[in-house]
Order: C-alpha cells, then structure tokens, then sequence
C-alpha cells in the first residue's frame, strides 16, 4: 500500500463520518421538535469517536442542537482534537514510509 492510501485513508474516514454525523444531528434535531423518538446520544458519541468529531461540533452549531448538554459542549470538541490527532498521526507515520 502506498503512502498516498495511507494519507488518503484516515482523511476519507474523517470526512465521511462527519458528514454522517452531520446529518444524523440534523435529523435529532427534526425528531425533537416534532417530538419522535431520538438518536441516542451514546450513538452521537460514538459516532463522534469513530471519526465524525467535525460534523458533530458543526452540527451543533448549525441546528443548535445539544447546545446545552455540557457533555456534548465539551465532549465533542474534545473528540475532535482526539480525531485530529490520531489522523496526524496516521498521516505523519504513513507518509513517512
């Protein structure tokens, strides 16, 4: 395998599972207002950890949505960093060979 898949691996996680996340905040947020059942947030969180950090914070923000639940207000940044870094490091190790 390349370095190239290997640089392009970690960033393709990343971006697909935030925009799933993404969307699936969206989608929570619908279910709320309309009072349906939810998404579990033990499935945002995992979701989150899995790679989706991004749309997660994103989503939070666009939809104001979990804005007042100190875990995801902290959580999810904190996911966030931990999934940048785990890419860096994936993308620093593989590009070097």
């Amino acid at each position: 395998m390349g370095s190239e898949t290997l640089v392009l691996i970690p960033v393709l996680v990343l971006f697909s599972m935030s925009l799933f996340l993404f969307i699936l905040m969206g989608v929570d947020k619908r279910r709320a207002k309309a009072e349906k059942r939810r998404v579990r947030e033990r499935t945002l969180f995992l979701l989150a950890l899995l790679g989706g950090a991004l749309g997660g914070v994103v989503g939070m923000r666009v939809f104001r949505h979990k804005t007042k639940h100190a875990s995801f207000v902290v959580g999810m940044p904190a996911l966030l960093v931990l999934n940048l870094a785990l890419a860096f490091l994936m993308i620093y190790f593989g590009a070097r060979g």
